[in-house]
C-alpha cells in the first residue's frame, strides 16, 4: 500500500489527524502513523526501525468519535492501560520503551528487530505517534523466572509484562526474567546476570524474584547466590530489591494456602520466602514481599474466584498467571516501588 493510501486508511480507521495539535506533528517520524497499518481486528499495528535502546513514544489519543485506547508492544508488553477520550477531545501520553535483542525471553526467540507497538482497545482512536530516542532514561531491571518474563505466547503472561503501564516517560522495564531459571542457572548462564549486569546504570533498581525453579537448592546456596546477585548490582552502582515469589493456588481444605507447596518450600525443605525476607533485613535492600500480597489476594477471592488469576481452566497450571492475574499482581509491586520509595511519583501512574 502507499504512503497516501495507508495514512488514509489509518485516518479512517481511527480518527481524524488533522485534527491533531500542529506540535506533535514534529519530530524524526512526522506524525508516526505512516509507519502503521490498519489490522483486521480494528488495531493498528505501528513499526519503527530502530536500534537496540530506550526510546520515548508519545502519542495523542482521541478524534471526532469518542474512544478507549491501549498500547501494547514488542513480546506483549503492556504499556499504556485503556484510556477514554470524548467525541472531540485529544489528550497525550508518553511512555518509555526497552527495545533490546532478545526483544522477549533473553534465550527465547529472537522477535522483530526495531521497535513494535499495537495501539488497540476497545475503540481505538489515535491522532499521531512519535517515537524519539531517551539517552537518559533510567532502566527498571526484573531479573526473575516464567512467572515474571514477557511470555511470547497466550494465555501465559508474566506480572514483569503487565508492569510498564504502571510507568510514566523517563524509566523503562527491562524484563530478563528468563522461563525455568533458578538462582543457580541465573548466575551460571552468561546470557542472563552477566548481560544485566553490563547494562546496568549507577541509580537503577533491579528487582530480583527467584525461587520456583529452586527445587534443589539448599539454604546456604540459595543464600550465597541471592547475595551474590545483590552485591552485584550494588558494585555497578544500582539498586537491588528483593522480591519473594508469587505463591502457588494450592489451597487446603479449610480455604487457606498455609502449605508448602503454595508458599514455595523446595523438597530439601527451604522456606523460600523466609529466607528472602531475612536476606533482605541482614543485607539492608528493599523488600516486596509479593508471597504475602498475592496469597492475601488468592485467599479473598477463595478457590473457586481464584482460578481466574491463573491458568487453571486452559492449562491445569496453579503456577503461572493469566492475563488477569499478571495485571493484578505488577498493580501489586507497584504500589510497593511507590510505598517503599523506591521509584518517586513522578515516574508511576
Amino acid at each position: 500500500m502507499r504512503r497516501t493510501a495507508l495514512l488514509a486508511a489509518a485516518a479512517t480507521l481511527l480518527g481524524s489527524l488533522a485534527a491533531a495539535p500542529a506540535a506533535h506533528a514534529e519530530g524524526p517520524y512526522g506524525q508516526g502513523l505512516d509507519h502503521c497499518a490498519p489490522a483486521a481486528d480494528g488495531t493498528l499495528a505501528c513499526h519503527f526501525d530502530v536500534a537496540p535502546g530506550t526510546y520515548d513514544v508519545s502519542v495523542v489519543l482521541g478524534g471526532a468519535e469518542a474512544g478507549s485506547t491501549a498500547v501494547t508492544g514488542e513480546t506483549r508488553r503492556a504499556l499504556l492501560a485503556e484510556t477514554a477520550t470524548g467525541a472531540g477531545q485529544h489528550v497525550r501520553r508518553s511512555f518509555t520503551v526497552d527495545v533490546r535483542d532478545p526483544e522477549g525471553e533473553p534465550t527465547g526467540a529472537a522477535g522483530s528487530p526495531g521497535l513494535d507497538l499495537v495501539l488497540g482497545g476497545s475503540a481505538p482512536r489515535v491522532a499521531s505517534l512519535r517515537v524519539t530516542p531517551a539517552a537518559g532514561a533510567q532502566r527498571l531491571f526484573l531479573v526473575g523466572d516464567s512467572t515474571v518474563c514477557d511470555q511470547p505466547g497466550d494465555p501465559y503472561t508474566g506480572w514483569g509484562q503487565m508492569l510498564p503501564a504502571h510507568l510514566r516517560r523517563g524509566i523503562a522495564v527491562a524484563n530478563h526474567a528468563d522461563s525455568g531459571e533458578s538462582t543457580v542457572t541465573f548466575l551460571a548462564n552468561p546470557a542472563l546476570f552477566d548481560r544485566v549486569e553490563a547494562a546496568i546504570r549507577p541509580g537503577d533498581p533491579v528487582l530480583v524474584q527467584l525461587a520456583h525453579n529452586d527445587k534443589q537448592t539448599d539454604a546456604a546456596t540459595y543464600r550465597a547466590n541471592l547475595t551474590s546477585l545483590v552485591e552485584r548490582v550494588r558494585a555497578k552502582g544500582g539498586e537491588p530489591v528483593l522480591v519473594t515469589p508469587i505463591v502457588r493456588r494450592w489451597f487446603n481444605a479449610d480455604g487457606t494456602l498455609d502449605n508448602g507447596t503454595a508458599l514455595l518450600v523446595n523438597g530439601l525443605g527451604v522456606d523460600h520466602p523466609a529466607e528472602v525476607r531475612a536476606l533482605a533485613g541482614s543485607l539492608g535492600t528493599p523488600l516486596i514481599d509479593l508471597t504475602a500480597l498475592t496469597k492475601a489476594r488468592v485467599e479473598e477471592l477463595g478457590p473457586e474466584a481464584s482460578k481466574a488469576l491463573y491458568l487453571t481452566t486452559e492449562k491445569r497450571d496453579n503456577t503461572h498467571t493469566s492475563v488477569r492475574g499478571a495485571t493484578e499482581y505488577a498493580a501489586l509491586v507497584a504500589a510497593e516501588l511507590r510505598a517503599r520509595d523506591i521509584l518517586p511519583d513522578s515516574l508511576l501512574r
